[in-house]
């Protein structure tokens, strides 16, 4: 960490004006693409990720079919735009790894074995990134499941976690993510209570590691009511146009 840098003012306040344990505001929605099987739309602070889902249809090639299950496969990327520094097109090792540890956290809530020999394919883009994105990738990605009709235990929502200027913080912004002390993901699943997504960048003491679990299940649950709250606004808005249709005829 760089000792001219003060991510934590005197006043208590980070460098966006928010306290330690507050959050980016948070808007998402369900639904955004017509033609995916299902879609969803966060913006989160200056982020903004677009997640799409298509099937389940069969597993392609077909060395990739699993006879007990389908498999789930997520692509994440980062649109060249989406940052000040420019972002090569194509897969790099970074993208790679978060698609691998989106699957995995989304396979962990899908009931794949419903769907032996298939392929749920998950398509997350990020327009604009600013921290945090794997975490508003898989957030996007479970409402655009749940709005394709994929049956699952529940919803995963996911938040980081970070330290600056030895303070516990949530949802770390950029400065703090690349300045701070460290940088935690998580994926939470409330329903079940599992952890899905966790990994860690840097080092927190015992009781800090504490503080900061503590701190993300607890948005995480925040961020699942929106969730839902997306969804139904999505299903009323189809059921109003229904009724409005019927109503021509």
């Amino acid at each position: 960490m760089s000792e001219s840098i003060t991510l934590i003012g005197k006043d208590g306040l980070r460098p966006d004006g928010r306290k330690p344990a507050e959050m980016r505001p948070l808007k998402i929605e369900a639904g955004v693409l017509g033609n995916a099987d299902g879609s969803a739309y966060v913006e989160w602070g200056s982020n903004k990720v677009l997640a799409a889902v298509y099937g389940p249809r069969e597993a392609q090639p077909k060395y990739l079919q699993d006879t007990a299950k389908a498999i789930i496969q997520v692509s994440y990327n980062m649109a060249a735009f989406s940052s000040e520094e420019r972002v090569r097109p194509g897969p790099n090792r970074r993208s790679t790894e978060i698609s691998k540890i989106t699957a995995e956290a989304l396979e962990s809530i899908v009931l794949t074995n419903q769907f032996p020999r298939a392929s749920i394919d998950v398509f997350i883009e990020v327009l604009e990134a600013d921290a945090g994105t794997r975490c508003a990738g898989l957030t996007a990605a479970s409402v655009a499941l749940a709005d394709a009709g994929i049956p699952m235990r529940d919803m995963a929502a996911a938040c980081a976690v970070g330290k600056a200027d030895g303070e516990i913080i949530l949802d770390p912004g950029k400065k703090e993510d690349n300045f701070g002390q460290a940088d935690m993901p998580v994926g939470f699943v409330p329903r079940t209570g599992e952890i899905v997504l966790l990994q860690m960048d840097g080092h927190l003491t015992p009781d800090e590691f504490r503080k900061a679990m503590d701190m993300a299940i607890g948005a995480c649950g925040k961020i699942h009511a929106l969730q839902q709250d997306a969804l139904r606004r999505r299903y009323s808005e189809s059921l109003e146009d229904m009724d409005d249709a019927e109503a021509e005829k």
